[in-house]
């Protein structure tokens, strides 16, 4: 329901842009692709593959949609508004903006804290499944620890006086909160072992680097 919510969020977002009285800048869309296209490609030099970067992105705009589902429902619908204080309306045009850039940013953070363990421990074992265990495992409690402070400073942006920082500090908690539980807890696991090896799949012609595996290789024999 939340993720559903954002994405009229992001539709709404769209509209808006093309109303006379709105400045946004059409480069601001442009911008945000520019950053999806150049997380693809360092997380396909990062992973060696080509459907684990998209995954990756998926499931960090699935966080962002439930982030923006959260924040249409207690700022522009005004639930909670007399525990924060403030007067429900409109979704300001550039808070969805600067969610978009800072919680992509912590989501993949998390994601490729994650993704390059089980990468590691699958050049070691080749194992899939036992790599996703092994990754989940050994980087679990740091992302939930690490899930916890940030949650923690960004809920305290709810008590500010100012509707903009309370918007963007709740809305941020949200996503992380999502975002280390439901995704990465559940999510990235389970899409990863119905996966098997396709995690890992690439065209011949994209193998940028034969050494790694060699070294691998190298590495189990001694």
């Amino acid at each position: 329901m939340l993720a559903y919510t954002g994405l009229e969020t992001v539709a709404n977002l769209a509209e808006e842009t093309r109303e006379p009285g709105v400045n946004l800048p059409r480069s601001v869309f442009s911008a945000l692709g520019l950053v999806v296209v150049v997380t693809y490609v360092v997380l396909f030099l990062l992973l060696d593959s080509v459907l684990l970067p998209l995954k990756a992105i998926v499931m960090n705009l699935l966080s962002i949609t439930a982030s923006y589902g959260a924040l249409v429902w207690i700022f522009q619908d005004g639930h909670l508004a007399s525990w924060l204080d403030f007067t429900p309306g409109p979704i300001q045009t550039a808070t969805p903006i600067i969610m978009f850039c800072l919680v992509f940013g912590l989501s993949m953070d998390y994601e490729v804290l994650l993704l390059s363990r089980v990468r590691e421990e699958y050049e070691r074992s080749e194992d899939n499944a036992g790599a996703v265990v092994v990754g989940l495992e050994r980087t679990g409690r740091l992302i939930t620890g690490a899930a916890a402070i940030m949650a923690a400073v960004f809920f305290g942006f709810g008590l500010a006086r100012s509707v903009v920082i309370q918007a963007v500090g709740v809305g941020i908690g949200v996503a992380v909160v999502v975002d280390a539980t439901i995704v990465r807890a559940l999510l990235v696991p389970a899409t990863m072992r119905l996966m098997g090896r396709w995690n890992w799949w690439r065209p011949a012609w994209l193998t940028l680097r034969p050494w790694r595996r060699a070294s691998g290789v190298a590495a189990n024999r001694s």
